[in-house]
Parts: structure tokens; sequence; C-alpha cells
């Protein structure tokens, strides 16, 4: 009896040891789970957010193993293959395209040509050949192409802008300041705006640009200009009235702020002069309609 009652009273200690190992385990583990909680809920992130990291984790480290043991095998077109099939599987796809930077140009047609890229696994995503793509549109001066993971592709875009008009025959089109065309614009679009003309006239519009910032109180009169015989500008002003301004850079400037000058003094845009020549140094020709010769000023402002 005395060896029953013995073995009865070991067999509840041992239970209650076991009862007390796992209310260990259990506190260990609500700590553990506690700790873990306070943890992400101190980082800046969603725990969707870290699901997607610690799926980009392992379907990067699947990725560098199967392009590992591809490339041992000499097999780097397999390894690509791989690559792509893993991560298509994983959702790293294109399902999106964002653009950013588009003002003016039409934004379709940047969506054409990204939209190629849809459904096409991230890693086989060509970014250099897609943002050449870019780069051929007539509006895109520079563009960024990136990746956004799991299956977002983004473009940057920057545009070219529009400084002048240039007559081309039976035509107009918007041209930027290093002369690149743009688009057509209709004539009713392209009131207000600076219009240039001639043979070789848009590779000088950042030189014309410069140019009329020298005489700030005529800029904003000057409707168009003609490039003549590929060395000088012609300038018709909102009145009709044009000025021939001499060849070279420092005297087509010099003539044009002295013609500010004596506007300033004499009135002379809006009155009677149809046209102003001054391609002759320190010299002034005014030709009025209906009158025999030409009226002449030196640049001082004397007769």
């Amino acid at each position: 009896m005395a060896e029953k009652i013995a073995r009865k009273g070991q067999g509840v200690r041992r239970a209650a040891a076991a009862r007390s190992r796992a209310n260990t385990a259990r506190k260990a583990k609500a700590k553990t789970t506690g700790f873990m909680d306070a943890a992400v809920a101190v980082l800046p992130f969603t725990e969707e957010q870290l699901h997607r990291v610690f799926l980009a984790i392992i379907l990067g480290a699947a990725v560098a193993l199967a392009w590992f043991v591809a490339s041992l095998a000499g097999l780097p077109a397999l390894a690509q293959a791989q690559i792509a099939s893993v991560a298509s599987d994983a959702g790293f796809e294109v399902r999106r395209v964002t653009v950013t930077g588009v003002k003016r140009m039409n934004e379709l047609k940047v969506y054409e040509r990204a939209l190629g890229e849809r459904d096409r696994p991230m890693p086989l995503v060509d970014l250099a050949a897609l943002r050449q793509e870019m780069l051929e549109l007539p509006w895109v001066a520079d563009a960024r192409v990136s990746r956004q993971l799991p299956d977002t592709l983004r473009i940057d875009v920057v545009e070219r802008v529009p400084v002048a008009v240039l007559r081309k025959p039976g035509r107009l089109v918007l041209i930027d300041n290093t002369g690149h065309e743009l688009e057509p614009i209709k004539p009713a679009n392209a009131k207000g705006m600076l219009q240039v003309s001639g043979p070789g006239a848009a590779k000088q519009v950042a030189a014309l640009g410069k140019l009329l910032d020298t005489a700030p109180a005529i800029k904003p009169q000057v409707a168009a200009a003609e490039w003549i015989g590929n060395r000088r500008w012609n300038l018709t002003f909102k009145t009709d009235q044009v000025l021939a301004l001499p060849h070279g850079e420092d005297e087509s400037a010099g003539a044009l702020v002295s013609f500010a000058r004596l506007d300033g003094v004499n009135r002379l845009l809006g009155g009677k002069v149809a046209t102003f020549d001054m391609r002759v140094p320190e010299r002034i020709y005014m030709r009025v309609p209906g009158r025999t010769g030409d009226v002449t000023l030196d640049t001082k402002g004397g007769e």
C-alpha cells in the first residue's frame, strides 16, 4: 500500500511540473509576441507593407539562387527566364503605369509606348530602351523610367518649353529655345507668341532671346522676327512697323538699345514711320509712306 501511495505522489509532482513548464512557455511567448507587436508599432510601415518587404526579400533570394545555379551551368538566358517566371508568379509584373511631369504634351503618347510593357515580368522590362522611346517624343527633353515594386512602372517626364512659333511654308510650328520642333499650331492659337521666319531662324532663337533681353522695354512690343541672309534680324512690332538691325551680336544689341532709348524720347512706335533702318552705325533711317526720301537721325537723337 505504501508503494502505491509513493507512485501516485510522484505522478502528481510530474503533472504539476509539466503544468508549470507550460505556463512558463505561455508567458514567454506572450512576452515575445508583445515585444514584436510593440516593435512593429514603432516602425513607419503598415503590416501590409511589411509583408511586401518580406516577400521582396524572399523573391530576391529565390532570384539570386536561380541566377547562381543557371550561371554555374553556363545558361544565362535560362537564368533570365527562370527569374522572370519566379517574379511573375509572385506578382512582380507590370500592372500599372504612372506618368508625371506632363503639362502641355499629349499624355496618351507616353502611355502608348509604356503600355507595351503591360503584363511583362518586372525583371524583363528594359528601362534604358523605354527611356529612349520617351526621348523620341518631340515634347520630351528628358525622362526617367523606374520600377515601383511589385507592379508599377513609373515614368517622370521633363517637357520642352515652347518659346516661339516658326513660320514654315503653309504651316506654323511650335519650337523651343534650341529650335527643336514640338508640334504644329493653328494661327488662332499662335496669337500673342513671338513668330520667327527665314532660313536657319529656328537655330537662332536662343540668340534672339538674348538680343531682346538687352532692351526689356521693347521686348514685349516685338511680334515677329525674320532672320535675313543668315546674318541679321528684321524685327516687326505689334504696330506693324519694322526695325532692320545690323549683323553681329554686339552691333545688333547696341542698335536695339539705341532704338529703345530713342523710342522713349520720341515715341517712335505707333507713329507714321513704317520702317526703321539701323544697319549703318550710329545712324537711323526712317521711311514714311507717301514721303519721298528718308528721315535720318543719329543715334543720339539729332537730325
